[in-house]
């Protein structure tokens, strides 16, 4: 029995790997299309967009593992039914059950890796990668100004004629900052360069003239020379310390720091909902008056309007709570995902005898999407507290689970076969009449 328990999960890891690596090469090109803008305009070097592309694989492979688990269960049970072996291992008293059995424990032993993945190597890979995004975003500023455009930052208006690499020609600035009448720099070309973390912007000059008027006499109007005139804009709002942003998003935690922010929230519901009752009790006896004076009426909207606030902001931490819970269900389902794939895998590849990459491939990516979708459909729904998070994240792992074990009686009873080229045929004139 080990040397077909070995033979099984042969069987099943060269389909996994080339699934793997395909498929998390599908969405490396989509990340690829959409960076693009971003590696052109801001002359990222080589470095940069390998570590983007580096921190960007986590994410992936969180998604890429489970369907490659679903698409390697469907090519080698499909390869098992095709080439008859399926048949020879039943007429010797073996059935998929046992067949079954090393692929499920290895898919179970791969979920609980997963597990471990999605809570401390994602969050953190999460968080690196939002660092270098924002640093590589703010790298180049020149490139926040348009040739032949008016660009506004803060209270100075920046126009240039054409940009030649990292310099500007022909450059306008108008500049507001306290003054009744704009001061106006021209100059030949400059260069712009970030400053104090990327919170402000520092604008060197070269060859050019101020125009200003002066505030106390409007007829005087003055006109400056300069060779090289460094002009700072301080204060952009936007500050980048080296070692990055400390704030971690949902996506950026692991389930126990989520679990510690969800009781620091619930906590603090509990005080606000303390001080509701604290102002209601004031409204009560503001209300049993027969008769109140201005002052009175003045604070009872008062107290009306602090309960409105203290309502307000519980619901704001009600929804940060759910999106906690969605996001720790969330790592569990998806990593749980690689056992029920193979349950519902295994029995569809014997029954679709689908061995060739292509059409593996096409049925495993319906199935997924499907999975996937669901999973994001309920994520939308707990967000918005219109469906529990444990549901919302694990109904689709239940419903896939209850037809992966059909699957398997169907199989196992009656050896049903699925014409998966007939379906994909049918959906092809269908579409093509359309």
């Amino acid at each position: 029995m080990k040397i077909l328990e070995k033979y099984i999960l042969r069987e099943n890891l060269k389909p996994f790997l080339v699934s793997l690596v395909v498929s998390t090469f599908v969405m490396l090109l989509d990340k690829i299309i959409d960076l693009l803008n971003l590696i052109i305009d801001k002359k990222l070097e080589f470095a940069v967009i390998v570590k983007i592309f580096g921190l960007s694989l986590p994410f992936m492979l969180a998604l890429t593992i489970p369907m490659a688990v679903l698409l390697a269960s469907i090519m080698s049970f499909g390869r098992l039914a095709t080439d008859s072996e399926l048949v020879a291992f039943k007429s010797c008293g073996i059935n998929i059950y046992k067949l079954m059995k090393p692929t499920v424990i290895a898919a179970l032993l791969l979920s609980f890796g997963m597990v471990y993945f999605n809570n401390y190597v994602l969050p953190e890979t999460n968080h690196m990668l939002k660092n270098l995004m924002i640093s590589s975003r703010y790298r180049r500023p020149i490139t926040e100004i348009k040739p032949g455009t008016f660009t506004t930052m803060k209270n100075q208006t920046i126009y240039a004629r054409e940009i030649e690499g990292d310099e500007l020609r022909g450059i306008i600035i108008y500049n507001r900052e306290g003054k009744k009448f704009p001061q106006t720099i021209t100059a030949e070309r400059g260069k712009i360069y970030l400053g104090n973390g990327g919170n402000s912007v520092e604008i060197v000059l070269y060859n050019g003239e101020m125009h200003s008027r002066d505030e106390k006499k409007n007829d005087v109007y003055q006109v400056r020379h300069f060779t090289s005139y460094t002009k700072i804009i301080p204060d952009l709002g936007y500050q980048i310390d080296k070692e990055g942003s400390t704030y971690r998003g949902d996506r950026e935690l692991s389930s126990d720091a989520m679990k510690g922010l969800i009781k620091e929230k619930r906590e603090e519901i509990n005080g606000l909902e303390h001080t509701i009752a604290t102002i209601n009790k004031r409204i009560s006896d503001l209300e049993s008056k027969e008769s109140r004076d201005r002052k009175e009426e003045s604070k009872l909207k008062k107290n009306y309007n602090l309960v409105s606030i203290k309502k307000d902001k519980i619901k704001g931490l009600q929804r940060n709570i759910r999106q906690y819970q969605v996001e720790i269900h969330k790592k569990y389902a998806l990593a749980f995902a690689c056992v029920i794939f193979v349950l519902v895998g295994a029995p569809m590849g014997s029954m679709t005898r689908t061995s060739g990459v292509g059409m593996a491939f096409s049925v495993s990516s319906v199935v997924f999407l499907i999975y996937y979708g669901a999973l994001t459909l309920g994520e939308e729904l707990a967000d918005r507290g219109m469906m529990s998070p444990f549901l919302a994240m694990w109904i689709s792992n239940f419903i896939f689970t209850g037809v992966g074990i059909y699957l398997i009686s169907l199989s196992v009873r009656e050896m049903k076969e699925i014409n998966i080229r007939g379906f994909f045929r049918k959906i092809g004139k269908v579409l093509k009449r359309k």
